[in-house]
């Protein structure tokens, strides 16, 4: 692949893989390596997206690339930095933390979901699934969510976004 070719979609994509890898990972500096790590697959050129699917062959990349880290040994010995994102309201800041609490399973489905814009049966190629299996995850972790929201008492936000 060219840099001609290479850095509209960089520019395009690599947003959206750092927002998956994080949603993924938990961690900022892991979501940065997976995106470099996507993106270069993508410049390497050794197995290339077809016209118009770039942002699914890329976002297939970054699911594997974040289960990978997550099952490496190097991670299960690592401790997690203390990180804070700053939001402007207390709600934002509530809804993030609630999705971030949740399983890796409902994490990941919830953000490509709402966050991506993939449909459920995109989802499930991903991965590598079933549609309904993505289904039911989204069910669950909008309950789990709910609930979560509901015991910090954030009750509007459940109501309007959930």
């Amino acid at each position: 692949m060219t840099e001609a070719e290479f850095l509209p979609l960089f520019d395009q994509y690599h947003d959206m893989v750092y927002r998956l890898a994080l949603s993924y990972t938990r961690s900022r500096q892991d979501a940065e390596d997976v995106v470099q790590g996507t993106f270069l697959k993508l410049l390497d050129g050794k197995s290339l997206p077809q016209p118009g699917k770039e942002r699914a062959w890329l976002a297939q990349v970054a699911v594997n690339a974040c289960k990978d880290l997550l099952r490496s040994a190097w991670r299960r010995r690592s401790e997690p930095l203390d990180e804070t994102i700053p939001f402007e309201h207390e709600e934002e800041s509530a809804l993030f933390s609630a999705v971030m609490a949740l399983p890796a399973q409902y994490r990941v489905a919830v953000h490509l979901h709402y966050y991506e814009g993939y449909t459920i049966k995109e989802i499930a190629r991903f991965l590598r699934t079933s549609p309904s299996a993505v289904s039911m995850r989204l069910h669950r972790a909008r309950n789990l969510l709910r609930s979560s929201l509901e015991e910090e008492d954030y009750g509007p936000i459940v109501s309007k976004d959930l």
